[in-house]
C-alpha cells in the first residue's frame, strides 16, 4: 500500500476530483494577478471550493509570488495538501537558448544537457516544480509552427536528445535537489504530423509508422523516468489522444510501464466535444478519465462532472483513486509535504537568475546551433572590411521564439551589439524594411548605408509570432518585404551575408540566388548576437548541422532523409524518363538534407572500415573511419553512420541514422572515430507488428550529412 493511502482515505470525493484540476494563476489568492480572469477563464464553472482544494497552478511564476500563493492555499487547505507550479519552460527560463530546432542542429547532447540544468535551476529557484518540456515530437512538415519545439525529423535523434534534457531538468535525485524540476514529455502522440501542418489537426497514420518513427523519442524520454507526460490535441486512429485508452493504457501504462502522472493539454478534455467523441462535458469527463488523463488543463469537466458520474455508476471511484494517488507521488518525489515552497528564494533567484554563468553556456549553445548554409568565400569577415548591416533584425531583440515565456527581448544581445562587442564600434545599420512591409525610404536608406560598405551583412527572418504554437503557414518563404529588400541590395554588387533568423525550415528561394553566404541562425536566444558576431569574423566556426531538411518548393513538402523507396525510383538504370517517382518542376531532394553544415575548414574522410562483414545476432560489429581536417582552421565536425536494410520483409527507409559522434580537429590533425552496431539496432516492426531483424544484406554508410556518405556491405547471418 502507498504510504500516501491514509491521505487519499481522508479525502471527500469532491476533494479528490479538485486534485485533478489545473487552473492557472489568476484564480489562486495571493496571486499578484489574483482575480484577473478574462477570455475563456471566464466560462468555466469554477467555484471557491475548487480552487481551495486544487492540484495545480499553470503559469506562475517568480519566487515571492509563488511562495505567497501556496501560503495562501495552505492556510485555506483542509489537509493541506500543497499545490504543484507548473510552467512551459521550454528553451530557458529566463535565460534563453536557442530553440529546440536549432538544441538539436548542435548534434551536441551534453550541451542540451546542460541547458535543462540551467533552465531547470532558474525555474527552481523561482519557485516552479514542473516543465511543459521536452517536446520530442517528430517532425517533417516546416508548415507547421511547432516545428521549432522538436529536434528534428529522425527518431533516434530525437530520442537522444530527449534522453538529454529530462537528465538535465530531473537530476539525479529529485526529492533531494532543489535546483531541478519535474520533466514532462510531450506531445504524446505523434502531434507532428498533423495533416497539412495545420496545428491541431488530424493525424492519421499506420500503426507501424507510429511505432517506429514517432513513438522512439517518447519511449526514450520515460525510460530516462520521465514524471510526467503531456497528451497531444490531435486524433490517433480516429481517437482523439487525450481520449485514446489504446494510446495511454495500453501503450504508455502497460507496455512502457509508465506509472507518472498524464495531463491534458489546454482544453483538451472539453475539446473531445468538438472532435465528435463526447456528446457533453460529462462524457468527454469520462471519456478522458478513463484513458488516464490524471489532470485537465483549464477546462471542467471533471470538477463539474466526476461526482455525478461517480454517485451515478458511470465511472468507479477508483479510477479517480488511481489519478490522485499518481499526484500526490508527484508530489511527494518532490519534496513538497516536507517543503512545500521547495527551491522558492526571492534573494537567490535575483544571483542565479539570468547570471553570466548562464548567459556563457546559452552563447556556447547558440555557437554550435547556428548553421552555415552557403559560403562563396565571403566568410569569415575580416575587420579592416567596412560592414553595413542591414534589415528589420539588424537591430530587433526578437530573436528568442514563441516559447520564451519568461524570456525578455530587453535582455537579449542584438545583432548589432554583437557587431559593436566585436569591432568595439558601431556598425553601420540600417533597418531596411518592417517584418512584412517596405516603403521607398526604408530602401533609399539601405541602399545608402550599404554604398559605404565592402560587405552587407542583411538580418532577415520571421517573427517570434510566425511560428511556434498555431503558427502554421502554407508559404513558407520569407516575407514578400525582405525579399525585395534583398533584391535591391543585390543592385549593389557588394558582397552579402544573408542571416536569417526563424522557427522552422525556409523557402529559401529568393535568398539563395541573392546571397554569397547564408546563415541559418534560427531563434538562437538571450545571447544570440554576440555568438553570431563571434561566428562570422572567425573567432568561432560553424559546426551546427541541420536535423530537417530544407526543401526545395513547398510542394514537396513533407521531404525528409528516412523516406521509402517506390517501384519507380527516379535514379533506376531500367526506367524510362519520365515514368519514375519525380516532380516535373522540382528535384526529389531537399534544398539543404539532413545533417548538412558548412565550416570554415574542410573535412576528408577515408572509406569506412568493418570489423567483419558477416554480423551475428550475439556479436558487435565495429565500423572506423578516419576523419582529418584538411583546411587551415580548427573546427568540428560531426561523423554521421546510416544503415540501410536493403530487403525486409515490409519496405525499409533508404537509410536510417544508427549513431553520430561530434569531434574537434586542429588543422591537419586525423581521428579515428568508431562506431558499433549490434543485431538489435537492426531490427523493426513486421507485417504481424512484432519486432525483430531478418537476416540478409545491409548497407553501413558513413559521412558529414545524409547525402554524402561512403558505404559498406555487410551480412546478418
Amino acid at each position: 500500500m502507498s504510504k500516501l493511502q491514509p491521505l487519499l482515505d481522508q479525502m471527500t470525493l469532491q476533494e479528490k476530483i479538485d486534485q485533478l484540476v489545473q487552473l492557472a494563476t489568476p484564480f489562486f489568492k495571493g496571486a499578484k494577478d489574483a482575480g484577473e480572469i478574462t477570455g475563456p477563464m471566464l466560462s468555466m464553472n469554477i467555484k471557491e471550493g475548487n480552487i481551495q482544494n486544487a492540484g495545480s497552478v499553470l503559469g506562475a511564476s517568480g519566487a515571492a509570488n509563488i511562495r505567497a500563493i501556496q501560503a495562501k492555499h495552505l492556510e485555506e487547505n483542509r489537509l493541506n495538501i500543497p499545490l504543484l507550479f507548473m510552467s512551459d519552460v521550454v528553451h530557458g527560463y529566463k535565460t534563453i537558448f536557442p530553440i529546440p530546432l536549432a538544441i538539436g542542429c548542435s548534434w551536441n547532447t551534453d550541451l542540451a544537457e546542460e541547458s535543462a540544468r540551467i533552465a531547470a535551476k532558474e525555474s527552481a529557484v523561482s519557485g516552479i516544480h514542473v516543465t511543459f518540456a521536452p517536446m520530442v515530437d517528430l517532425v517533417r512538415d516546416p508548415r507547421w509552427g511547432r516545428v521549432m519545439e522538436s529536434t528534428g525529423e529522425d527518431p533516434y535523434l530525437n530520442g537522444e536528445f530527449a534522453k538529454a534534457q529530462v537528465r538535465g531538468f530531473q537530476g539525479d535525485q529529485l526529492k533531494e535537489s532543489k535546483e531541478h524540476v519535474a520533466a514532462c514529455v510531450k506531445h504524446f502522440a505523434a502531434y507532428g504530423a498533423a495533416e497539412g501542418g495545420r496545428d491541431y489537426n488530424t493525424v492519421n497514420m499506420s500503426d507501424r509508422q507510429l511505432q517506429e518513427m514517432y513513438l522512439p523519442a517518447y519511449k526514450a524520454a520515460i525510460d530516462e523516468d520521465c514524471r510526467m507526460v503531456m497528451s497531444s490535441f490531435n486524433t490517433v486512429d480516429g481517437i482523439p489522444a487525450t481520449a485514446n485508452q489504446h494510446l495511454m493504457n495500453g501503450i504508455l501504462r502497460q507496455e512502457w510501464g509508465f506509472d507518472g502522472v498524464m495531463i491534458s493539454d489546454w482544453g483538451a478534455v472539453k475539446e473531445l466535444i468538438p472532435h465528435g467523441v463526447a456528446a457533453d462535458k460529462a462524457e468527454a469527463a469520462a471519456k478522458a478519465l478513463r484513458a488516464g488523463t490524471d489532470i485537465e488543463m483549464m477546462t471542467d469537466c471533471y470538477t463539474s462532472h466526476l461526482q455525478e458520474l461517480v454517485e451515478t455508476g458511470v465511472i468507479e471511484e477508483s479510477l479517480i483513486d488511481q489519478s490522485v494517488l499518481r499526484i500526490l507521488q508527484l508530489k511527494d518525489d518532490l519534496g513538497l509535504f516536507e517543503n512545500p515552497y521547495r527551491g522558492a528564494d526571492p534573494e537567490l533567484e535575483k544571483q542565479i537568475v539570468l547570471s553570466e554563468q548562464h548567459r556563457k553556456v546559452a552563447k556556447q549553445v547558440a555557437l554550435e546551433s547556428c548553421v552555415l548554409l552557403k559560403n562563396e568565400q565571403v566568410l569569415p569577415l575580416t575587420k579592416t572590411q567596412k560592414v553595413a548591416l542591414i534589415g528589420p533584425f539588424a537591430d530587433s531583440g526578437d530573436i528568442l521564439g514563441q516559447w520564451s515565456w519568461q524570456g525578455s527581448k530587453e535582455d537579449a544581445v542584438t545583432l548589432r551589439q554583437g557587431f559593436a562587442n566585436q569591432l568595439q564600434q558601431e556598425p553601420f545599420v540600417a533597418k531596411g524594411s518592417e517584418i512584412e512591409a517596405i516603403t521607398a525610404a526604408f530602401v533609399e536608406e539601405a541602399l545608402i548605408i550599404g554604398e559605404q560598405a565592402d560587405v552587407l551583412v542583411v538580418a532577415l527572418g520571421e517573427d517570434a509570432t510566425m511560428s511556434g504554437e498555431a503558427g502554421s503557414l502554407t508559404d513558407i518563404q520569407l516575407p514578400e518585404a525582405q525579399l525585395t529588400l534583398l533584391e535591391n541590395l543585390a543592385t549593389l554588387n557588394k558582397p552579402i551575408v544573408t542571416v536569417i533568423f526563424n522557427g522552422r525550415p525556409l523557402d529559401l528561394h529568393g535568398v539563395i540566388e541573392h546571397s554569397d553566404a547564408v546563415v541559418e541562425a534560427w531563434f538562437p536566444g538571450t545571447e544570440g548576437g554576440n555568438a553570431l558576431a563571434d561566428l562570422l569574423y572567425g573567432e568561432q566556426n560553424f559546426s551546427g548541422k541541420l536535423t530537417m531538411s530544407f526543401p526545395n518548393r513547398v510542394g514537396q513538402i513533407p521531404v525528409y532523409y528516412n523516406h521509402y523507396n517506390t517501384g519507380r525510383p527516379k535514379d533506376a538504370a531500367d526506367a524510362q524518363v519520365r515514368y519514375v517517382s519525380q516532380y516535373l518542376d522540382s528535384p526529389n531532394g531537399p534544398l539543404f538534407p539532413f545533417g548538412y553544415g558548412l565550416s570554415y575548414t574542410t573535412f576528408s574522410y577515408q572509406e569506412p572500415v568493418l570489423s567483419t562483414h558477416q554480423l551475428t545476432k550475439d556479436e558487435t560489429l565495429t565500423i572506423t573511419v578516419k576523419v582529418k581536417n584538411t583546411g587551415h582552421t580548427s573546427g568540428k565536425e560531426t561523423v554521421q553512420l546510416y544503415v540501410q536494410d536493403l530487403v525486409g520483409e515490409v519496405v525499409r527507409p533508404v537509410k536510417e541514422l544508427k549513431a553520430f559522434e561530434k569531434v574537434s580537429l586542429q588543422p591537419g590533425e586525423e581521428k579515428e572515430v568508431q562506431f558499433t552496431l549490434t543485431e538489435a539496432q537492426l531490427r523493426y516492426f513486421h507485417a504481424d507488428m512484432s519486432y525483430s531483424s531478418d537476416p540478409g544484406s545491409f548497407k553501413v554508410l558513413v559521412g558529414p550529412n545524409s547525402q554524402e556518405t561512403a558505404s559498406q556491405l555487410f551480412t546478418l547471418v
